[in-house]
């Protein structure tokens, strides 16, 4: 059973053995987890920004997540974000690095370096960047 709100990681990623994957990880860390497999699909949903922090692959289909941080930036609600990315990191990095309250992790990754990465941007309050390329 998730903890407390201010506990709760909102994960969007398209790949679902990947979604699954992060879900797992986050619970061990005992973080309760929502999950959407678009941007789209999360800015739909008026609630869908209980959580505390987001992580976002960068390539989704449709609107990509470096377009969503805008989108939700534009509305004013910008938890912290840890974008994912499988693709040209040193590219997705830097645009990470330009964005404000948000941190970059290559795929693959180590869950411990997810859980470390959310429990600093937590702690600062998403003022530390961290980029894992």
């Amino acid at each position: 059973m998730p903890g407390p709100q201010a506990r709760v990681v909102t994960i969007v990623e398209d790949d679902p053995s990947m979604s699954r994957a992060l879900q797992r990880i986050l619970r061990i860390g005992g973080f309760g987890t929502a999950s959407y497999t678009s941007a789209e699909a999360l800015l739909a949903r008026d609630d869908a920004l209980e959580g505390s922090c987001l992580v976002v692959d960068v390539q989704l289909p449709g609107m990509n997540g470096f377009a969503l941080r805008r989108r939700l930036a534009a509305r004013g609600k910008v938890p912290p974000v840890v974008f994912i990315s499988a693709f040209d990191e040193r590219a997705a990095a830097a645009e990470a690095a330009a964005l404000d309250a948000c941190t970059f992790l290559a795929k693959p990754f180590r869950g411990r370096t997810l859980l470390e990465t959310i429990d600093r941007l937590l702690d600062t309050g998403g003022e530390e960047r961290v980029i894992h390329a």
